[in-house]
């Protein structure tokens, strides 16, 4: 198991309520993306290091240009890795059926969108992670620019620079900064293992 499938499988096994409390005691309050990030599914969950990418509308974009640009960057997302969108666009899909097969191809760990999605009946046959705003059928291709990737973003004020540590669940979408991931990952384990103690003590009176 890589070291990368390690933390996938730890960050797994705690939830995004303890890792924001842990962030709490560090003085880091603002680390949870806003709630219209929801799931396509209820229960989907992923963690990985997030890989930012960024664009923004542009009207009648050459779609030649436009697509080669898009597969370059799916092309790019490593393995185990989190594909984190800020679209700065509420009008298109900007992830759909190709995104989803070349991202699985690569062994992404899922997506989190601030923006929009389509084809989703097969996004859910893939069981792929994807979080995003909205749903429509409308292309990006045509109508939006790749403007970067693998460069800082910020998501409803919340920074997220590569290799900052995401995890989603129900309750939300949490960022953890990278220079304090492995100190908030043994802080959380350690609390969800205290209050796991804590439930069963009341349990049994």
């Amino acid at each position: 198991m890589s070291d990368l499938q390690d933390l996938a499988r730890r960050f797994g096994a705690v939830y995004t309520g303890a890792i924001t409390d842990v962030l709490d005691d560090h003085g880091r309050l603002d680390q949870t993306l806003p709630p219209g990030l929801t799931p396509l599914k209820p229960g989907m969950r992923l963690t990985g290091p997030a890989w930012p990418i960024e664009g923004r509308p542009r009207a009648r974009i050459d779609y030649d240009a436009s697509i080669r640009k898009i597969l370059e960057m799916l092309g790019a997302v490593p393995a185990h890795h989190v594909a984190v969108y800020q679209c700065n666009d509420r009008s298109a899909a900007h992830l759909g059926e190709l995104s989803v097969t070349s991202l699985q191809a690569r062994g992404c760990a899922g997506a989190v969108i601030d923006g929009g999605c389509r084809d989703i009946a097969y996004i859910l046959e893939r069981d792929f992670p994807v979080f995003c705003c909205y749903t429509t059928p409308q292309d990006c291709v045509p109508r939006w620019e790749l403007t970067g990737y693998e460069v800082p973003i910020s998501i409803g004020g919340v920074r997220i620079s590569p290799g900052d540590y995401v995890v989603a669940d129900r309750d939300g979408i949490v960022v953890i900064p990278a220079d304090i991931r492995d100190q908030v990952l043994a802080e959380a384990e350690a609390l969800v293992t205290t209050e796991s103690e804590v439930r069963t003590a009341v349990m049994d009176g």
